[in-house]
């Protein structure tokens, strides 16, 4: 890539970086801002991804979140599996799942997917299967950080879709996290099988100064946000589960941050420092490499 192809490409996605950012903070307290974000999240996810990988692996990771997610949201709804029983309240529907849903799981998941290239490993062609594998399950249970904060408020709380026998979490049950830990590892993983096949070539490392990794960190960090006004704003009350459980709403709202504080923020700080640690392996080694050739004797200038 040339320097001045580079020079466009990144201020377009840190521009693009910092709107997403902007709009997580917004959303969390302005109401009617969440779907537009969304779209915006997609944007990024896709930008970044383009650029990283190529427009048809990101193509890739499109299609199969949004056809594996939709298939067994509807397949549970239906069966129970694998999420568990229940059922969507909102209209706009595909088949039985809420439009917006498919493109949710790809703006997160895309961060989560980041962040598990930045503490396992990116999967380039011909990776080793530890890292083919190894990502798509940390991306996996980083995407379930973000739920296990999102699901009993949204769903108990605001009845943005209902459980219909309850659960222990809050009236959500222990199978729709592992539902959600499943699907989102279908989806990474058919991903991660297609960048080891066709993807970039271990040599064509992805230009870091332009698809930054941070932005991707930072992102997933900032989506965690949203838990914090609710726990200082939102009213003190009892909510009733379908199952005629009643829970102190209170409860609810100090759990979803005590999660994102251990959960996605932990995890997010992790990648950071693994950010970091990096860039200083690196400019410990260009040091190291400076020292040597100045110290080492130039063989021109002794043939002299």
């Amino acid at each position: 890539m040339s320097a001045i192809h580079r020079s466009h490409k990144t201020p377009t996605l840190w521009a693009v970086t910092a709107v997403v950012f902007l709009g997580l903070l917004v959303s969390a307290f302005v109401p009617g801002v969440r779907l537009p974000l969304i779209v915006a999240q997609v944007g990024f996810a896709l930008l970044h991804g383009a650029q990283r990988y190529s427009w048809r692996a990101i193509g890739v990771f499109v299609a199969a979140g949004l056809v594996i997610s939709n298939i067994l949201e509807n397949f549970s709804i239906q069966t129970g599996f694998p999420f568990g029983h229940y059922h969507y309240t909102g209209g706009s529907k595909i088949f039985q799942v809420p439009w917006f849903i498919g493109p949710a799981y790809l703006a997160t998941g895309y961060l989560a997917w980041v962040v598990a290239t930045v503490l396992l490993g990116d999967v380039r062609r011909n990776s080793p299967w530890l890292t083919t594998i190894g990502t798509p399950i940390i991306g996996a249970f980083a995407m379930t950080a973000w739920d296990l904060a999102l699901d009993p408020a949204t769903s108990t709380i605001n009845h943005a879709w209902i459980w219909e026998n309850g659960g222990a979490f809050f009236g959500v049950p222990l199978v729709n996290f592992l539902g959600w830990t499943f699907t989102v590892y279908l989806f990474m993983q058919v991903f991660a099988l297609y960048l080891r096949s066709r993807g970039p070539l271990p040599a064509a490392q992805p230009d870091r100064t332009t698809a930054s990794d941070l932005q991707g960190v930072l992102l997933y960090a900032a989506t965690a946000i949203s838990f914090f006004p609710q726990f200082f704003t939102g009213e003190r009350t009892t909510v009733t589960d379908a199952a005629g459980a009643t829970w102190r709403t209170g409860d609810i709202y100090e759990t979803s941050v005590l999660l994102t504080v251990y959960g996605m923020f932990f995890i997010a700080l992790l990648a950071l420092l693994r950010i970091a640690q990096r860039r200083t392996t690196a400019a410990a080694s260009a040091a190291e490499v400076n020292t040597i050739q100045r110290v080492e004797p130039n063989p021109a200038r002794l043939s002299a």
